[in-house]
């Protein structure tokens, strides 16, 4: 079954005189459990192709389907509340709330569902130890590492139990330790509970853990291969 299906979607910026095609009819998509690597130099499209499934972004033309529901036709409100149910979304620079502890950062979502505390404090619970990070969820995101911060974010992005996970360039500022531990957590959370994650990267350690690696330059599909 399709999760996401994209139907000829273009993104045109203006820049002075001169019109930049940042996505350039892009039809492509992605069944549930799909672990894929989108690759390509910078500039080629690979986060205005991120922003525009997540719905962070619209494009100038073409068709969003998640779940056949054309998320283009969505308004600004009706957006964010498709987001905070069927997304989860995973930044390079972590966006976790500096006065919050990473408990009540993963619960941050939950809470805006409109979630018991009961729920919340469970659900919270049960991803950071799944993410090797229980001794420290009464810390704020500046008492803990770049790896851990980037974990609790990747706790975040699960807690509501999202259709699919955009991660972009999750692992750009971290070291080989916390890298392989992030992609470990990623890989067995695809593996045991078929969640369907799609990253935009230039790294070499997340390309080599993909099962299928699609390239893009000048906004264009060059290449999709399925690898697993």
């Amino acid at each position: 079954m399709n999760v996401i299906e994209t139907k000829n979607i273009s993104k045109l910026y203006k820049q002075a005189d001169q019109e930049i095609r940042a996505l350039d009819n892009v039809t492509i998509n992605f069944k549930q459990g799909e672990f894929t690597a989108i690759v390509g130099p910078s500039g080629s499209g690979k986060t205005t192709f991120l922003n525009s499934i997540g719905g962070l972004d619209s494009p100038t033309k073409g068709q969003v389907l998640i779940d056949n529901k054309d998320i283009t036709k969505l308004n600004s409100n009706q957006l964010i509340d498709f987001r905070l149910t069927n997304i989860g979304f995973v930044f390079q620079s972590y966006n976790l709330i500096p006065v919050l502890t990473a408990k009540e950062n993963v619960e941050f979502i939950m809470l805006m569902q409109g979630a018991s505390k009961s729920k919340r404090d469970k659900r919270a619970l049960e991803l950071l130890e799944a993410v090797g990070l229980k001794e420290q969820l009464n810390r704020r995101p500046n008492q803990l590492s770049g790896g851990q911060q980037q974990r609790v974010a990747v706790a975040r992005a699960l807690a509501s139990k999202p259709k699919f996970i955009l991660a972009d360039e999750p692992t750009a500022n971290l070291d080989s330790s916390s890298t392989a531990n992030l992609l470990d957590i990623m890989s067995r959370l695809n593996e045991e509970e078929r969640m369907t994650f799609i990253f935009s990267t230039h790294d070499q350690r997340v390309i080599d853990r993909a099962n299928r690696i699609i390239t893009l330059e000048d906004g264009k599909i060059l290449s999709d291969i399925n690898v697993k």
